[in-house]
């Protein structure tokens, strides 16, 4: 499997399971919220807080969606690495105010490192189809 289906399909696997999870704080905060990682939940009319989150995480499935059928992959790489910051300040915010070790890390640190290495494989397609193009002038 080359870089760019690797790429591709991590890419789609990121934007299809971040559209569940936004999906999921719009339809059922009360259930996907406990997932988190948190000590505690907002409860009443602070619960409105889920749905910002759920609209954040739709709309980064959505570019991520948009720069693949576009077609503009090095820009999706450059997206992607920035996209990796929101699981790692998740990860810093669930551990400053006493959450999970363990969600921390294990949901929002390995999403951010998966998001990262996206990143990067869409990047490296770019500078690896330059090198082949500059072997195959010189040939």
């Amino acid at each position: 499997m080359t870089i760019s289906r690797i790429a591709t399909v991590l890419s789609l696997i990121g934007a299809a399971f971040i559209l569940y999870i936004g999906i999921s704080y719009l339809v059922t905060p009360e259930t996907t919220a406990t997932g988190f990682g948190l000590p505690e939940w907002p409860k009443g009319d602070a619960v409105a807080f889920m749905n910002l989150k759920g609209v954040r995480d739709i709309v980064s499935g959505l570019i991520i969606l948009v720069l693949l059928a576009t077609k503009q992959r090095y820009a999706l790489g450059i997206v992607t690495l920035v996209i990796a910051l929101v699981p790692i300040g998740d990860m810093l915010t669930v551990l400053s105010w006493g959450g999970s070790t363990a969600a921390a890390f294990g949901i929002h640190g390995l999403t951010a490192a998966l998001v990262a290495v996206t990143g990067v494989l869409l990047i490296r397609e770019r500078t690896f189809a330059n090198r082949q193009e500059r072997a195959e002038v010189k040939a």
